[in-house]
């Protein structure tokens, strides 16, 4: 994959949102079969501890995980602890924000390297050491106070944009909410989840077709 990319795709989602981390590993996934390597994306915080006014429920989390890896997504969640589960994901969207500001492909590499680190790993992304840790191999110097106002103004922005929710993806005038999974809530909190990989492809098929992706930034 080139360091540089010709075009971008926008997505509105938070760190510890786990239909976020299938919707991006499914993107990574069509863009390599599709071969758009000039494809850039540009994760934009959707910060849900702000959105919903209270920050996740590790239970919560966890049984979300359970219907995602049972349903659709088996190779995914290898070590996700809900004992080291996040208690803020605000630090964390920052790191990302200042690796962002820093190059396209950094943000990108880093805003993957937190979901694998909390979902994967079993890591709190949220405990300063580990967030130091990371940044330390990324080659960031997180700026707190530039960074932390660049969280909140995604935030606003993705509010202007009408975000639905995590994942929320852009291209141009094109937006679609969680294209690759199918979820439908049944009685007593019962989730159906089916992967819907069409649909995400189909949207990006549209928008290259348009040439409506947006400029990196």
């Amino acid at each position: 994959m080139s360091d540089t990319a010709n075009a971008t795709i926008e997505v509105f989602a938070d760190i510890w949102c786990p239909f976020a981390h299938v919707g991006l590993r499914t993107f990574y996934e069509q863009r390599s079969i599709s071969g758009r390597s000039d494809l850039g994306v540009r994760i934009r915080p959707w910060p849900l501890e702000l959105v919903n006014g209270t920050p996740l429920d590790p239970a919560t989390t966890r049984a979300h995980v359970d219907d995602l890896r049972e349903q659709v997504a088996p190779m995914l969640f290898r070590h996700f602890d809900p004992d080291h589960f996040p208690s803020s994901t605000l630090p964390a969207l920052a790191l990302a924000e200042c690796a962002y500001r820093t190059d396209l492909r950094l943000g990108e590499r880093t805003s993957f390297a937190l979901r694998d680190a909390l979902f994967e790993e079993g890591r709190d992304i949220s405990d300063p050491a580990v967030l130091r840790g990371m940044s330390d191999e990324l080659g960031l110097e997180i700026a707190s106070g530039v960074d932390d106002d660049a969280v909140l103004s995604g935030w606003h922005e993705g509010q202007r944009r009408g975000v639905k929710g995590s994942p929320h993806f852009f291209c141009g005038n094109r937006n679609i909410f969680c294209p690759s999974l199918q979820i439908t809530k049944g009685q007593e909190q019962d989730m159906e989840i089916v992967r819907d990989t069409a649909r995400l492809t189909d949207f990006l098929e549209q928008c290259f077709a348009d040439g409506q992706t947006a400029p990196p930034r």
